[in-house]
């Protein structure tokens, strides 16, 4: 895909639609295997055209997830920045990369998403003992190829 075929509606339901499911009720079984949806649009965004959206469109969007789920405020933003910073670093070596080494990399770089926010709220007097904070990591690596397909096809077709 072209780096110059960019649709900006696309980008922004798909920011919207991910900020609604990362505060969509789920079970509370479910809820750890939740993906990190900011976080894969974030880096589908940065990974795709690198030179529109950055470090800053991820510290917004970030902070908009931070004031969606009412946590301290800052966490997610940061976090999302990271990710962001780390996919520009890396974005030439990713677009090398076949679809398992992609996910792969999703999986470590919203792993340590996950590790600075887990970090952070440990600080502040959290309980979350264990590495179970690390599934949505997982379970977003499982579905990136589902949602850089998608994404691809939308954004070719109305851009």
């Amino acid at each position: 895909m072209s780096l110059s075929v960019i649709s900006y509606p696309v980008f922004v339901v798909s920011v919207i639609v991910a900020l609604v499911l990362s505060i969509s009720l789920f079970p509370v079984n479910w809820l750890i295997l939740r993906p990190e949806w900011l976080g894969l649009m974030v880096f589908y965004w940065t990974f795709r055209s690198p030179h529109r959206f950055g470090v800053l469109v991820a510290w917004v969007l970030g902070l908009l997830l931070d004031v969606l789920e009412a946590g301290t405020l800052g966490i997610n933003a940061f976090a999302m920045a990271l990710v962001a910073f780390l996919v520009l670093t890396t974005h030439q070596r990713l677009r090398m990369f076949p679809l398992p080494q992609q996910c792969l990399m999703v999986f470590l770089l919203l792993g340590i998403n996950q590790m600075i926010v887990h970090f952070v709220n440990q600080v502040l007097g959290a309980d979350n003992p264990g590495f179970t904070y690390l599934l949505p990591a997982v379970t977003s690596a499982v579905v990136w190829p589902f949602v850089c397909a998608i994404l691809d096809r939308l954004n070719l077709k109305l851009a």
